[in-house]
C-alpha cells in the first residue's frame, strides 16, 4: 500500500475573499472551479512537493444542504483547516485492505470538479469513519492527476512556501487513533513522545516528504484543548516548508486556518 499526502482542506465563507487574502499572504492562487455536486467551488495552492491546499466554499451560504463530506457543520466553528486527503494509486485495493482490517470505509464513490476553462475533472474517494476527522479522506485520479493539480509556475509562490513539512492532527485518543492509521496506512506504530510547544503527546508517520502528527494535549491550557473543545477532532494545524523565519501566519488572512511556517 502506497498512500502519500494528496491536499489539506481550507473551508471559507467567501472564496473571492479569502483568494485575495491568501495572495497577500504571498501565495499564488489558482480558481479551481465547481464541484460536480453544484454545492461548493474550490481554489487551490499547488506547493513544489506536488501536495496543494485546497480553499473551498459552499456556493451559496445560505443553502441548507450539505455535501457528501458533512463540511456545512464546520462553518459555524469558523472553518478554517477541516480535513485532509492521501492519495492511492490503487483505492479499490486499498479499501478492501482496510475493510479486512477491521476500518469501517466508506467509498469508493465517484466526485469530480468542472474547472473555469470548461476541462471535467473525475476521481473516486472514499471516507473512513471511526474517528471523526483524526483520518483522512483518500482519492484516487480517473482523469490525469495534472488536470486537478496545476504544477510549474502555479506552485511558486512569492512567500517562498515550497511544501507541507507536517500536518498536526488533534485527537482525544491518541493511542487508538494511532493504532486505526498505522492499519490504514500499512506503517510500523509510532511512539508516542511528549511535545513541550503544544503540551501534548504526540505520535508521528512520515509518508514520503511529509508527516502526519496525531497529538492528545496534555494539560489544560494546551491550545489543543481548546481546538478540540471549538471544533473538535481533526486537523490542527499545518507547517508548511519556506526558506523563511519560523512564525504562524496571520489567522485573519488565513480564514482561520492555523498555517505556521517552520
Amino acid at each position: 500500500m502506497t498512500l502519500r499526502l494528496d491536499h489539506l482542506v481550507i473551508l471559507v465563507h467567501d472564496l473571492e475573499a479569502a483568494m485575495r487574502d491568501y495572495r497577500a499572504l504571498g501565495f499564488r492562487v489558482t480558481p479551481g472551479g465547481v464541484h460536480a455536486d453544484g454545492l461548493t467551488h474550490n481554489a487551490l495552492i499547488p506547493l513544489a512537493d506536488g501536495c496543494y491546499l485546497e480553499l473551498i466554499a459552499f456556493v451559496d451560504p445560505d443553502d441548507p444542504r450539505d455535501n457528501l463530506w458533512g463540511w456545512r457543520r464546520h462553518l459555524a466553528a469558523g472553518g478554517g483547516l477541516i480535513d485532509y486527503c492521501l492519495a492511492s494509486d490503487d483505492l479499490e485495493a486499498d479499501v478492501a485492505r482496510m475493510r479486512a482490517r477491521g476500518l469501517n470505509v466508506n467509498g469508493p464513490s465517484e466526485g469530480g470538479r468542472l474547472r473555469p476553462d470548461g476541462t471535467q475533472l473525475r476521481w473516486r474517494s472514499a471516507q473512513i469513519w471511526q474517528t471523526g476527522r483524526a483520518l483522512p479522506f483518500l482519492i484516487q485520479d480517473l482523469t490525469p492527476r495534472d488536470w486537478r493539480v496545476p504544477a510549474g509556475e502555479a506552485a511558486q509562490h512569492a512567500n517562498g512556501v515550497v511544501g507541507v513539512r507536517e500536518v498536526v492532527i488533534a485527537v482525544a485518543d491518541l493511542a487508538r487513533v494511532a493504532t486505526l492509521f498505522a492499519a490504514m496506512s500499512d506503517l510500523r506504530a509510532a511512539p508516542i513522545i511528549s511535545d513541550a510547544r503544544l503540551e501534548a503527546q504526540r505520535a508521528a508517520f512520515h509518508l514520503d516528504e511529509q508527516c502526519i502528527v496525531f497529538a492528545e494535549p496534555a494539560a489544560p491550557h494546551s491550545p489543543l484543548q481548546h481546538h478540540l473543545q471549538r471544533a473538535g477532532v481533526g486537523p490542527f494545524e499545518a507547517v508548511l516548508l519556506a526558506e523563511d523565519r519560523p512564525r504562524l501566519l496571520d489567522t485573519r488572512l488565513t480564514h482561520g486556518a492555523r498555517l505556521r511556517i517552520g
